[in-house]
């Protein structure tokens, strides 16, 4: 089969299931005026919010300017269910953060700030999946990091289609070993 496609943006749930999703996705997506260190700040208070909740997050680069935190769930939620609740994460975190992030997804309530993505988590919504190319010059490609990893000067478009063979061979673990057998429900409350 060809798809003839550069980028794949899969849904969060499986074949099998689809109305139930196993995946979630913030799309921490910086504004004008936002440097690289501000979304690595960024991605590590929307880590630890979620950590507060008793979930376990992972991070890749979006192969454009941003991250993504991903949320293995257990497949039982709905999608409104799913979509409600990291609603309801960004929400908060702009509201204790007004300074730095916005969940308004506007262009110009995003000027200086990082938009908390969460609509990538409805019915048919879809976000960039990790390893995938990205249709950019470069070819810049979606790469899962361990925490470890992220770091002010690591670049968001670092890894492309040219260098990343290299990375993957330095690499000891997969930085995302644990995703598909870590499932969690989604707490009553954000």
């Amino acid at each position: 089969m060809q798809l003839g496609v550069l980028e794949i943006h899969p849904w969060g749930s499986r074949e099998e299931d689809l109305e139930h999703p196993d995946l979630l996705v913030f799309d921490l997506d910086p504004g004008p005026g936002v440097g690289w260190p501000e979304v690595i700040t960024g991605a590590n208070l929307l880590r630890l919010r979620l950590e507060g909740l008793g979930l376990t997050v992972f991070a890749k680069t979006s192969g454009g300017k941003g991250l993504h935190l991903v949320l293995p769930i257990e497949p039982r939620a709905g999608w409104q269910e799913a979509k409600s609740f990291t609603r309801a994460v960004a929400l908060d975190l702009a509201r204790q953060h007004p300074d730095r992030f916005t969940a308004d997804s506007k262009k110009a309530k995003r000027v200086g700030k990082i938009f908390i993505d969460y609509l990538r988590n409805g019915r048919g919504a879809t976000a960039v999946a990790a390893y995938s190319t990205r249709a950019a010059a470069g070819a810049p490609v979606s790469t899962p990091l361990g925490w470890e990893e992220l770091d002010r000067n690591l670049p968001p478009e670092r890894y492309r289609i040219d260098n990343l063979p290299q990375r993957m061979a330095r690499l000891k673990n997969d930085p995302w070993a644990a995703l598909f057998r870590i499932r969690q429900g989604l707490p009553s409350k954000a």
